[in-house]
């Protein structure tokens, strides 16, 4: 895949410091990038380029462009702009200033702007991008990692302060970083451009810098603080991928020169290959032949093989720098071209082999038995990881298979009306509570479906199972809408009534001690309709609703009105004639239908229907298509909280063409 091509625009503003002397021109460097995995390293270029161009320049802020300002602000770059591909998914905007020291500068420094272009980000305070919060007097105090991922506490580690900004459809994460030597005296006048130009290949293209590795910082303290680091940035990861690449970091270089980590796939079988998932070098050119060495002969540990280290060959080839090429020989299996010693380590959960990582060092004869002990225990946590990952990557799985199964793979089309749909489960790994449908049925009709089971998981599942194709088959039968819901209820009091008998049963074959087993009432919430087209354009709609949020007509002078009476929930009360309203949907109506996921988004102590809230947005979506009416009422849901929506959110738009 090709590198993203970098367009840098510069901006150059002279000025003066607080003492009233001339300096340097006042620069920023801005790029727009896709928001695409490239993303990150094409940001990662265009820093460095931006820092060596300013050096070349002659800026006198730029004699303090050391070494570990250039790596710190390439790094800030990197977390900021994954972060905001991984969340956003947006073209990037970045933004890399320099601030010399002046009245309001106490000292030079970097600043960095990464922006992103979600359209459902809040605004927090006005509109004019204040900061939300105390993140750049405080940057200890780190939002939420499942929304701005853990690349901030890293950023928070280098910057001098960092902060978030909030404008309408905008997002921007920055950070500051002082230029600490900013002062240092220029080279002679002879041989400043040369100076120049040296320091700024340098920034272009850095050499490996390596640090001595201290074994003796692994001691009694050492290690558990690793490990509790190790611990806390594992857990929670979805994704057995991450957890590998999460694993690479923390191995190299602080325990190895590199490592590599073998994953086996599930389900495949023990004569499959195992996939080599993550490969780490401490010198960025060495990980490609490391790879390409690793490749040819993957990592197999025998079967007796528990989890602690086990001495192997090191697989690294004669020349690490050297590209793989066609024309190079292929390196025998273990070279030995450099001196070094290598463990492997089998990751396992639960008593089941998972994989393998192996680790490396070199210039030496062999691990220190306190840092294999060390990596030992690493790779335990690790499996726990994967395993977890693996766990909920399944759980996941069955929930989509589930959900395809429950709900309709394609909505009917009513003639004469336009419908939008809005269904945003509020948890990928659990079935929702929330369904829809509209369907066809004998007569001329069409039928529209909008409900809500109590609770999630399986047994909401067990219920969505059982109404929808009830509902299909009570409608096509002749029903009418009100006749539809006093059989639906009953059917739910008849199927709850066969579980409790069961569940009765189990307890008595138990010696009669009660079991938890999470079962349910099985409650159900429901906006079912009928709508048969007219002669002279609309439809005519029958809707009844069982304990469910009420529908709204808006008409096309903005005015909205309930279009159905309040009425109990299916499943909770057996003697129940249900009522049906009757209303002409005239060409320019609407008619809006959504779950509870809508009304009771919180805010705080607040509601989003508080005080008819979802009316009023609604009333002003008159004129607008069902389509953009359905975006419009997502969008202010989403909006109304800074966090996402902890419950189901479905939503139906009908508009009569």
């Amino acid at each position: 895949m090709a590198p993203i091509p970098l367009q840098r625009d510069t901006v150059q503003r002279p000025g003066t410091t607080g003492a009233g002397h001339a300096h340097g021109p006042r620069l920023a460097s801005r790029t727009s990038l896709p928001g695409i995995p490239l993303a990150p390293s094409a940001a990662r270029r265009f820093v460095r380029a931006a820092l060596a161009e300013w050096t070349g320049l002659g800026v006198p802020a730029a004699v303090g462009f050391s070494d570990r300002l250039a790596d710190d602000a390439v790094t800030v770059t990197n977390e900021l702009v994954t972060n905001a591909v991984v969340h956003a998914g947006t073209t990037v905007d970045l933004v890399l200033r320099l601030e010399e020291e002046g009245d309001d500068e106490p000292s030079a420094a970097l600043v960095l702007e990464v922006t992103d272009h979600h359209p459902a980000r809040p605004v927090s305070g006005d509109e004019s991008g204040a900061d939300p919060g105390p993140a750049g007097a405080h940057p200890g105090e780190l939002p939420d990692p499942a929304e701005y991922g853990r690349g901030l506490q890293l950023v928070a580690t280098l910057a001098d302060s960092w902060g978030i900004t909030y404008r309408t459809g905008l997002k921007t994460v920055w950070a500051r970083l002082p230029v600490d030597d900013w002062s240092a005296p220029p080279a002679p006048p002879d041989g400043e451009a040369l100076r120049r130009g040296l320091r700024a290949a340098e920034i272009l293209a850095p050499a490996a810098r390596r640090t001595e590795r201290d074994d003796a910082v692994w001691d009694s303290r050492g290690a558990p603080a690793f490990l509790a680091e190790a611990s806390d940035l594992l857990a929670g990861q979805l994704d057995e991928d991450l957890v590998a690449a999460i694993a690479g970091q923390l191995l190299v270089p602080r325990l190895a020169d590199w490592c590599a980590i073998w994953l086996e796939t599930e389900g495949a079988g023990p004569a499959a290959e195992p996939r080599l998932a993550r490969v780490w070098h401490s010198e960025e050119t060495g990980t490609e032949p490391l790879r390409a060495a690793l490749e040819r002969e993957p990592l197999r540990l025998p079967a007796g093989i528990g989890s602690g280290p086990v001495p192997v060959p090191v697989p690294w080839p004669a020349h690490p720098g050297e590209e793989d090429r066609e024309d190079t020989p292929a390196p025998p299996p273990h070279p030995g071209g450099r001196d070094g010693a290598a463990l492997a380590f089998r990751i396992t959960a639960g008593g089941r082999a998972l994989g393998t990582v192996l680790v490396g060092r070199e210039g030496v004869a062999q691990v220190p038995e306190a840092v294999a002990s060390l990596i030992e225990d690493f790779v335990r946590r690790l499996g726990l990881a994967v395993g977890a990952a693996r766990a909920y990557t399944r759980q996941a799985t069955i929930s989509r298979i589930l959900q395809r199964g429950l709900l309709p793979s394609k909505v009917a089309e009513i003639p004469g009306v336009t419908s939008a749909l809005v269904y945003e489960p509020s948890d990928d790994g659990v079935v929702g509570g929330d369904f829809y449908d509209i369907f066809p049925c004998p007569g001329d009709r069409w039928c529209f479906v909008l409900g809500d089971v109590q609770g999630s998981g399986p047994e909401a599942a067990v219920v969505t199972g059982l109404a929808r194709p009830w509902l299909r088959l009570l409608s096509r039968e002749g029903f009418g809408v009100g006749e539809v819901l006093d059989r639906l209820n009953r059917l739910l009091l008849d199927d709850a009534m066969e579980a409790a008998e069961a569940a009765a049963l189990m307890v008595a074959a138990a010696g009669g001690q009660q079991l938890h087993d999470g079962t349910q009432s099985r409650f159900l919430s429901l906006l079912y309709g009928e709508v048969v087209p007219l002669p002279d354009g609309g439809v005519r709609c029958t809707v009844a609703s069982a304990g469910h949020p009420l529908p709204l007509l808006l008409r096309p002078d903005g005015s909205v009105r309930p279009a159905a009476d309040p009425q109990v929930l299916l499943g909770v009360v057996e003697d129940v004639a249900y009522e049906s309203q009757i209303f002409d949907l005239a060409p320019g109506d609407t008619l809006l239908c959504v779950t509870d996921g809508v009304t009771e988004r919180r805010s705080g102590p607040l509601m989003f229907d508080d005080g008819d809230g979802l009316a009023r947005v609604l009333a002003g979506c008159a004129g607008l298509p069902a389509e953009a009416t359905a975006e419009r009422i997502r969008r202010a849901v989403h909006e109304f909280a800074e966090r996402p929506p902890d419950d189901d959110v479905a939503l139906l738009v009908l508009h009569a063409d």
